[in-house]
């Protein structure tokens, strides 16, 4: 018999007991628990596959919007500027989510003893959603209930990664895993140009010099760059600039002109103008708002 949703929500209930984003002794698998909407709130995320047993959330791309909830999970391909926001959530019926971040080294080895799909050669969209199945909640409950027996983890763990990634490989979003862990696709391409720009935000850069190291051209690199995460590269450094001094701004490492001045902007007013473009309110305003609002900072 197939496990139900109402199977994970339990489990992640169990083991998440408050508000928050929390890491399990499983490797690569957090649990996120919510009891009322948030904020649209900017945050990068980082290849994984999300999957809610409870309330919804949507996440902004560009000028798309994906919505999610216990009948879609997400897929995130590369590490991606994202807007996301939980929209039902509740203290009686809380938002709950498994997140498992996804290791190129183990889908890779899966994908050796599968037989290969179709690749079209064109990178898609970070960020894709898919129906979810009954064989893939069975292998989510099957990896969360090592939580009750931590001893089994280091052997059954990888296991059970294994069936959980063959599921993914089984549905719709099987091209982008395979975009993940195969080759030298264009995907993986732009995956070092965005992976150049997250270590070296702070520093300017020559499109040029990042089209040699993705070996495209820059026309080429400009065009798959878009498709993937719906900004150019100088955007892109943009929005990892801006979230990093908001984030350093929230936990009160430094104030806006610190911040600005940390993160690579030689000009303060030019900072606060791109800031309130992006969030919406000038800096101080800006953290105020996020101080006050209860779960505002999770993200994930």
């Amino acid at each position: 018999m197939s496990a139900h949703p109402s199977q994970l929500a339990s489990l992640i209930d169990r083991f998440a007991k408050t508000d928050g984003i929390h890491e399990t002794a499983v490797p690569r698998l957090s649990l996120i628990r919510c009891s009322r909407p948030t904020l649209p709130l900017h945050a990068v995320y980082e290849p994984a596959v999300c999957i809610i047993a409870q309330g919804s959330k949507q996440a902004i791309l560009g000028d798309a919007v994906y919505v999610y909830d216990q009948n879609k999970y997400l897929v995130i391909s590369v590490g991606v500027p994202v807007v996301g926001q939980i929209t039902e959530a509740s203290d009686a019926e809380p938002y709950l989510c498994v997140k498992f971040d996804l290791d190129i080294a183990t889908l890779g080895m899966l994908l050796l003893d599968t037989r290969p799909g179709p690749d079209s050669g064109e990178p898609a969209p970070a960020l894709g959603l898919s129906k979810v199945t009954p064989e893939l909640t069975d292998a989510a409950v099957r990896l969360l209930r090592l939580l009750e027996t931590p001893p089994d983890i280091p052997i059954l763990a990888p296991l059970f990664e294994r069936e959980l990634l063959f599921r993914l490989l089984q549905g719709d979003q099987a091209a982008k895993l395979r975009e993940i862990a195969l080759g030298d696709t264009r995907l993986q391409q732009v995956g070092r140009a965005i992976d150049y720009i997250k270590r070296n935000y702070r520093e300017p850069f020559r499109v040029e010099d990042l089209a040699g190291l993705a070996r495209m051209s820059a026309s080429a690199l400009h065009s798959h760059f878009k498709a993937v995460t719906a900004m150019s590269p100088l955007q892109y450094q943009k929005q990892m600039r801006l979230q990093e001094a908001r984030r350093l701004m929230l936990q009160g490492l430094c104030d806006a002109a610190a911040a600005s001045h940390s993160v690579g902007y030689s000009s303060p007013s030019q900072f606060s103008r791109e800031y309130r473009r992006l969030f919406g309110l000038p800096p101080q305003r800006d953290i105020a708002r996020l101080k006050e609002v209860p779960g505002g900072f999770v993200s994930a």
